[in-house]
């Protein structure tokens, strides 16, 4: 049975890349028809009011910028939804644009490094599918996810070991933004008086720390004690309504 051919516009400035890209497409991806190729943003757009594809292969790094190609998608998210966004980039590391280019709309990103483009890939996102990466970028999700599953195990550990509950943790936290306890007592989700959030600091103290460590801990020794146990996470400190 034939498969309809989807059409695709390649954005890329580098003359060898883009030569490259077309011949993947020729010889992996026959069901894409490439209608056109941009090097530069001047070009895309007139091309595109030309012809309107299925897909748009975008590179992110355009004349020597890294965010041109990020307000192109964005500017596509907006004015042309149903144009599938599938960046091929060479930015290897530069993570914070790979965010902005999903914030930015983008159905995927395949690295230009690794198993580079495939059938697989392109076909996933004609299919609708959003997310799509390539086994570079996927290692170092998987890499960062596993972190933070670690992260946040050993911080349900801790409060389970040092039998933190929910006051305590809210001390602790507003402690480490630098509230007084009068100011942390005036807290809505506080029902303690200053009396006895220092009760309370006493009692984190005696948890806490061994025997021969409690003489002079005052409550910014308390804090980082809380952090080097993973009850706080330096990353998620955010004040309650007052």
């Amino acid at each position: 049975m034939d498969t309809k051919k989807f059409k695709v516009i390649i954005v890329e400035d580098v003359k060898l890349e883009l030569k490259g890209t077309q011949e993947i497409f020729r010889h992996e991806i026959p069901d894409a028809e490439v209608i056109g190729t941009a090097m530069t943003e001047a070009e895309f757009w007139p091309l595109l009011e030309k012809q309107v594809p299925d897909m748009v292969l975008l590179d992110l790094g355009l004349g020597g910028s890294t965010t041109i190609g990020v307000d192109i998608c964005a500017s596509l998210r907006k004015n042309y939804p149903d144009v599938k966004v599938l960046i091929f980039t060479g930015e290897i590391l530069n993570e914070k644009l790979w965010v902005d280019a999903l914030d930015a709309g983008a159905d995927g990103i395949i690295l230009k490094t690794g198993e580079l483009l495939t059938a697989v890939d392109v076909q996933a996102v004609m299919d609708g599918k959003k997310l799509v990466f390539n086994y570079p970028i996927l290692e170092k999700i998987v890499g960062r996810f596993k972190e933070f599953v670690a992260q946040e195990t050993r911080r349900q550990e801790a409060v389970i070991a040092y039998d933190i509950d929910e006051y305590d943790e809210r001390f602790l936290r507003h402690l480490a933004l630098g509230y007084t306890k009068d100011m942390i007592a005036s807290l809505k989700a506080m029902p303690f008086s200053a009396k006895s959030l220092e009760k309370r600091q006493n009692d984190l103290v005696a948890r806490l720390f061994r025997g021969d460590e409690r003489s002079g801990v005052n409550a910014c020794r308390l804090v980082t004690r809380a952090f080097e146990l993973h009850i706080l996470d330096v990353d998620n400190l955010e004040a309650d309504e007052e």
